[in-house]
């Protein structure tokens, strides 16, 4: 069996060579044969225990089951103690995120470089029943990954646990038995102990074989679709926008996976958002309606004209930040969140020739320059009333109209650039100057208005 498991760490990569590999140690018979067959294979080895607070006295003696193992091989033994049932929520997901928390904090502090855990097939086969039973897509079917992106292995996923403790009996190896694992009204427990045994009796005898297959086929569909399709990107935790035509002129599966890449980056994860959720973005994209909006958890989900936005929750599109600076000319000022500078400069009429020069935002410096002194301008963000007559239009008309005229999305609107003279709005992004002080055929000099753009600042990144 050590062969086994020797083959599937192998075929896996799960460890490079000279690391430091801490087994995380409950004390169950998974851990503790874990644990045997780490040692006989020659890894550099650690023994990691969290004693959760759960069990009262049973935990404790837990605990010094686990150190006495450490003492017995002569290893570094890392202990956490938690108050798990302490913690506000879910106490299954508490423990987890407290064991998490500790490995995290061990591989950071080169205590150990992996952390391994005696995850088995049959836990595999559980996992996967219970994702199916729940309605779970192709990502919760891949199950219990061999790896993970934050450096946790379990090198016993191929192999069951009556094998496990059949070995270690073989071998006269006590374990200890945790008595919650017996407690049926967990759905988990239900599952191990009444749910799986009638499947196998009834269906399949190799039932753990089939689901264990199961993930395998699931993650072997992602790994391909996140590698050639859907490059993997690290969470940003930023809102991300998707073009409408990215998801309605696509395959439904192209456009589920980018929908769920799209909430990963903007959240972490998209274990709460289910089939329902992206069906609704997808609907979303699919409507002849140019705006909709719905909530889901911890995510809002915005149309607004030919983009959906998915952001983290609180993230209001349309609510903005409020910044008005005064500006000198030359100048440059660099808008609040945005990474967008903006920069003012005169130029004589005949330098303006160049190809970069756009008379929509060339404004004539000599109009601003009838009064005495340095004229005052601000730089300030679109407010809903704004107006001013553009280039070329008869009358002021509201910014809000050109924002809908060029179908601008309700989140790009927050801090959009204005430029004012005397409270009067002389230009404004993308819209230009305002009739009345436009660079014409006689101006001598024009008052430039550049706008440059840092791309890896934008808060809004489209897929």
């Amino acid at each position: 069996m050590l062969d086994r498991v020797a083959e599937f760490i192998a075929r896996h990569r799960m460890f490079e060579p000279g690391q430091r590999v801490g087994v995380a140690v409950s004390g169950g018979a998974d851990s503790v044969f874990l644990l045997h067959a780490l040692r006989e294979l020659g890894f550099d080895l650690s023994v990691i225990h969290i004693e959760h607070g759960i069990r009262g006295e049973a935990s404790i003696a837990d605990a010094e089951f686990v150190a006495q193992l450490a003492r017995n091989f002569g290893l570094p033994f890392h202990l956490r103690r938690a108050d798990v049932p302490a913690i506000e929520g879910n106490l299954e997901e508490a423990a987890r995120k407290v064991r998490q928390a500790f490995y995290t904090e061990l591989i950071a502090s080169h205590a150990v470089d992996r952390v391994a855990t005696g995850h088995t097939r049959s836990d595999q086969a559980e996992t996967v029943l219970y994702r199916i039973l729940r309605g779970s897509g192709l990502t919760g079917l891949s199950g219990i990954l061999p790896a993970t992106n934050e450096n946790v292995v379990r090198p016993l996923l191929q192999i069951d646990r009556s094998e496990i403790e059949t070995w270690l009996r073989d071998h006269g190896i006590a374990w200890r038995e945790d008595e919650t694992n017996r407690d049926r009204t967990y759905a988990r427990n239900r599952l191990r102990h009444e749910i799986l045994p009638l499947l196998r009796d009834v269906f399949n005898p190799q039932l753990d074989g089939a689901l264990a297959n199961l993930a395998t086929l699931a993650r072997d569909e992602e790994t391909y679709w996140n590698s050639e399709l859907l490059p993997r990107q690290p969470p940003t935790r930023q809102p991300q926008v998707i073009a409408v035509t990215e998801l309605a002129n696509v395959p439904p599966a192209l456009a589920r996976r980018r929908v769920r890449q799209a909430v990963a980056l903007a959240t972490g994860n998209h274990r709460s958002f289910d089939f329902a959720h992206v069906e609704r973005v997808l609907e979303m994209a699919r409507s002849q309606a140019g705006h909709d909006r719905f909530q889901a958890p911890g995510l809002d989900v915005c149309r607004s004209f030919d983009f959906i936005r998915l952001a983290p929750a609180g993230a209001n599109p349309a609510e903005a930040s409020d910044f008005s600076f005064a500006v000198q000319v030359p100048g440059s000022v660099e808008l609040p969140g945005s990474g967008t500078r903006i920069t003012l400069q005169v130029l004589e009429k005949e330098a303006t020739t160049e190809a970069c020069a756009t008379v929509v935002n060339e404004l004539d410096w000599q109009r601003f320059r009838r009064g005495r002194g340095v004229p005052s301008l601000e730089l300030r963000n679109w407010r809903p009333g704004d107006q001013y007559r553009r280039v070329g239009r008869p009358k002021a008309e509201k910014i809000k109209f050109f924002f809908q005229q060029a179908r601008i999305p309700l989140w790009e609107r927050e801090n959009w650039p204005i430029i004012t003279y005397n409270d009067s709005i002389v230009w404004a992004r993308r819209f230009g100057a305002a009739g009345e002080f436009a660079a014409g055929p006689e101006t001598s000099s024009v008052l430039r208005v550049a706008e440059t753009r840092c791309e890896l600042s934008n808060p809004y990144h489209r897929l």
